[in-house]
């Protein structure tokens, strides 16, 4: 009783001491015998062992884990931790789980592990086999016939925290003496990261020499396969419905679609640009008498609108795209804002210099070059800034900023364009001798 008490203690000193060892040789054991050590460690422990446990097992792992065990885990990791670990798991599991944790975490954990539509982590597949540069050509074996899966090309090797090494083709094991480590006939492997864009993807395959591409985080964590029917399938689809969204035509309206659909999905936004487009005819209207005084004003109010609505259209494609990668957040809504009335102010100021000079020489009049002058930086300053705020603000609401963001920028561009222009034009038109 003593000796089993003995060897218990060094078992769980060697567990705590080196845990990214261990769960490499615990990757070799039965599902139970896994959690039984797990459960005999503390929760520090319990999370090392699953970051370094191999991927082709921690799933099973994790689904099979009790309630207070898996609590303990994952009320303790933070959430990008936590939805790297989940994201092995089957969707249905992890959806289940996830509505145990309070709602603020839960958000985060489905934020995190829920990649975007036109994110490379949107086409993995998460359940994947891998091995270790110690593992032999007789163990891959063993394991793949277990598996049974007719489709492996090639096995992706990891160190023992899961960072991605390279890989072997397959008919390189076979080839391969037993004894021969996977070590040896390691070769470089393609990869692309989590958030990047699926035309990267799509640019890989298009060299013809991989089947499958693996799928990293930033640290080179592996986290799943890309495989090349997905990708072409789920890349194709997702292009056209942005694509219409856009140009607000519904995402599922096709070439083919009946009239009436077309209809019913294009006229409400055809309905919203009419209004928006009176909005911004009533701030010109406004200003009616003085634009009848001195003409030559309404010959530059298109150049202020154009420059404002093209300031905020830059804006705003930077944004929507940081928000569709999950690059920003919408609580980071100042930083972002603060960056493009700096780069509105910027562009603003190069752009009067040279606007300001042609009307200088176009109109005769001094005033009016600095009206349009100083028009032009602050209808940019703020275009920039409602490029930024507008689409982040859609997403707060559950709003889809692809499709609405440019409507509500234009009738924003085209008032302040405006406004400013003709606003300034009245205010200092007796003092600097436009009228």
């Amino acid at each position: 009783m003593e000796v089993i008490e003995i060897k218990g203690r060094l078992i769980n000193r060697y567990i705590q001491q080196f845990p990214a060892e261990v769960a490499g040789i615990l990757s070799s054991f039965s599902i139970t015998e896994i959690i039984h050590y797990l459960e005999q460690s503390p929760v520090e422990i319990k999370i090392e062992l699953l970051k370094n446990m191999n991927a082709s097992v921690v799933s099973d792992v994790i689904e099979a884990l009790p309630n207070s065990t898996f609590k303990g885990i994952f009320e303790t990791l933070d959430a990008y931790s936590a939805a790297k670990l989940l994201s092995r798991t089957s969707k249905s599991f992890y959806k289940k789980k996830l509505s145990d944790f309070p709602e603020r975490k839960s958000k985060s954990i489905n934020e995190a592990i829920s990649y975007p539509p036109d994110a490379a982590g949107f086409l993995m597949d998460t359940r994947i086999i891998t091995f270790h540069p110690q593992n032999t050509v007789d163990e891959v074996l063993t394991k793949l016939r277990s598996i049974g899966d007719r489709k492996v090309i090639n096995v992706h090797v990891t160190d023992t925290q899961g960072h991605l090494l390279g890989k072997v083709f397959i008919q390189n094991i076979a080839i391969s003496s037993p004894e021969t480590t996977l070590e040896e006939i390691l070769e470089p492997s393609d990869r692309i990261q989590v958030m990047a864009p699926a035309e990267e993807a799509v640019k890989t395959f298009e060299t013809g020499k991989i089947i499958n591409l693996p799928v990293v985080d930033y640290d080179n964590y592996l986290l799943g396969i890309i495989r090349s029917d997905k990708l072409i399938s789920e890349t194709q689809k997702n292009a056209s419905e942005d694509a219409l969204a856009m140009f607000g035509a519904g995402r599922e309206e096709r070439a083919l679609s009946s009239p009436w659909l077309a209809v019913r999905k294009r006229l409400p936004w055809l309905q919203i640009n009419l209004v928006t487009a009176f909005l911004a005819a009533s701030i010109v209207g406004i200003f009616e008498d003085v634009i009848a005084q001195v003409t030559v004003l309404a010959v530059f109010l298109p150049v202020v609108a154009g420059q404002s609505g093209n300031t905020g259209s830059q804006a705003l494609a930077v944004t929507i795209r940081g928000l569709a990668l999950r690059e920003i957040q919408t609580d980071q809504w100042w930083k972002i804002a603060r960056k493009e009335v700096l780069v509105g102010f910027v562009n603003g100021i190069a752009v009067a210099l040279t606007t300001a000079i042609v009307a200088y020489f176009w109109a005769s009049s001094f005033g009016i070059a600095l009206v349009i002058g100083t028009s032009m930086v602050l209808s940019m300053v703020i275009a920039g800034f409602s490029g930024a705020v507008v689409p982040i603000v859609l997403k707060a609401l559950g709003q889809d900023p692809a499709q609405s963001s440019s409507i509500v920028l234009t009738t924003v561009t085209d008032i302040m364009g405006f406004l400013s222009f003709l606003g300034l034009a009245t205010v200092l038109g007796s003092a600097l001798g436009i009228f």
